[in-house]
This record gives structure tokens, sequence and C-alpha cells, in this order.
């Protein structure tokens, strides 16, 4: 079992950085793919990014490369997504979640534990 909590969203202007955290419970989470997703308003939740177990593997939707950053810190039980360059297009609630599965990493229902999510809101 993971619990997840994430932090750190808020209002910035467009061009602006935020960084959030995700503080997880559970002895097991090195062994977990962790995870983010965001959800706009009248939209579908969809990928951010991914990071492996160790760390040594991202992978990001092709809307936040170049500007996001996926971590973790395994002896602290966190990952973090930073944020820069933000644009009014990345306002949105942003979820971390965890999985043990390998593959089909892009969709949601491959992951088993969400947080409550962040809202995170950029202004023009």
């Amino acid at each position: 079992q993971v619990q997840l909590v994430e932090s750190g969203g808020g209002l910035v202007q467009a061009g602006g950085s935020l960084r959030l955290s995700c503080a997880a419970s559970g002895r097991t989470f090195s062994r977990y793919f962790m995870g983010w997703f965001r959800q706009a308003p009248g939209k579908e939740r969809e990928f951010v990014a991914r990071i492996t177990w160790s760390h040594s593997d991202t992978y990001y939707a092709d809307s936040v490369k170049g500007r996001f950053t996926i971590s973790r810190d395994n002896t602290n039980n966190m990952a973090y997504l930073q944020m820069n360059r933000l644009k009014p297009e990345d306002t949105a609630v942003y979820y971390c979640a965890a999985t043990q599965k390998t593959s089909s990493w892009r969709s949601s229902g491959t992951y088993d534990y969400w947080g409550q999510g962040t809202q995170v809101t950029v202004s023009s």
C-alpha cells in the first residue's frame, strides 16, 4: 500500500516556475514507478511524466518536454515535478500516482495509487 500527498501548487504568472512535491508513505516506495498526471476543467486526465524505480529513466509528454523535470528521492519517499517556463495551458489539477506495472505507463488506468491533487494556475 502506498499513500500519496501532493503539495506545491499555486498561482504563478506565465514564464514562472513551480515545484510540486509528492510525499509517499509505505516502505516499498522504491519499488514503484512514479507518474505525474494533470486534469484541466472539462478535459480528461492526461499523462505528464514518469520515472522508474531507480530514477535513471524518465519520460515526458511532448507538451512539457524541455520545461518539466521529474525526480525522486527514495530515501525520503518523495517525488517531485519541477515546472519551468509555465504556460496558461499548463493550468490544471496535478496528481502524482504510483504503479508497479512496467508497461502502459502513460495510461492513468495503469496506476494503482493516487494523491488528492494540487491546483496549478498559470496566469497570462
